[in-house]
């Protein structure tokens, strides 16, 4: 049996693009600049060169890598809908009632995209103690919510050293700026290009390393919540709850609105 999870584009991190972009760039034309103006591949060559350099020389190789495959849940959610995943451990319980844990060996084999359920549900066919189960997914839990915070951190690092390495750049072009004091017209607009690199600093940290960071901490948060979900339904099932008794319990990690959008689920409110 295998989960629910579905790759679906993240609309919120698409449309929060589109909307910044779209409102610096107006603001530009408003002000009767043009896209030219801040078109300069120098200025993103020193920013985003900059940039990768210093996260590079402040973290393992290890950890960027995987923060950059850590990138596709900024605009992709592979996430299943908990009410799907409700239901799945609620058929595993019933299954559980009516013909034993070990009937459960089957089905688990079948499941291929949650390897979190798929070893919960397995140590529990192997008849694992439950305090040695909830001991052992706990630390799994625990293990991933930190690799998740470190792969988050490495774009907030990025994040806090692009607009210094803009200032930089800045400083880089005043400097040749200097060597022509001689044609005020020529200097005017070396200066205008010089902040350029100050411009792409503010805005590769401010629209997308510090929010990737701050998108990839959300979904981690959401998976440890999932997680702590399906550890209390797979204990539910060892205790040989109620599958009624175990929905209202794995209900309350639902908000309203979840249950409200998933009218087919046999899910019912807490209280």
């Amino acid at each position: 049996m295998a989960n629910g999870s579905r790759r679906r584009i993240d609309f919120a991190t698409l449309a929060g693009l589109i909307i910044a972009v779209c409102g610096i760039l107006g603001g530009l034309a408003l002000e009767g600049g043009k896209f030219t103006d801040i078109a300069q591949y120098t200025a993103a060559l020193i920013v985003i060169g900059g940039t990768a350099g210093a996260v590079m020389v402040t973290t393992p190789s290890a950890l960027i890598l995987a923060a950059f495959r850590r990138l596709k849940h900024v605009m992709w959610d592979t996430t299943t809908p908990r009410a799907d995943l409700i239901e799945q451990l609620l058929q595993f319980a019933r299954q559980a009632r009516r013909s034993g844990i070990a009937s459960l060996e089957g089905p688990v084999d079948e499941i291929t995209d949650d390897p979190f359920l798929k070893k919960a549900l397995q140590l529990l066919v192997d008849g694992t103690d439950l305090q040695d189960l909830r001991r052992i997914m706990e630390l799994e839990i625990d293990a991933a919510e930190r690799r998740g915070e470190a792969e988050a951190r490495v774009f907030e690092t990025a994040g806090g050293y692009a607009p210094t390495i803009g200032i930089i750049g800045a400083v880089l072009g005043l400097i040749q700026v200097m060597k022509h004091l001689e044609d005020i017209e020529r200097v005017g607009h070396g200066i205008a290009v010089a902040f350029v690199a100050t411009v792409y600093g503010v805005g590769l940290a401010n629209l997308v390393l510090l929010p990737a960071g701050a998108k990839i901490k959300a979904r981690v948060e959401q998976s440890v919540e999932d997680k702590e979900l399906v550890l209390e339904g797979v204990i539910g099932i060892a205790e040989g709850l109620n599958p009624r008794l175990l929905e209202n319990k794995l209900g309350a990690f639902l908000e309203e609105h979840q249950v409200e959008r998933n009218p087919q689920s046999q899910l019912r409110k807490v209280g």
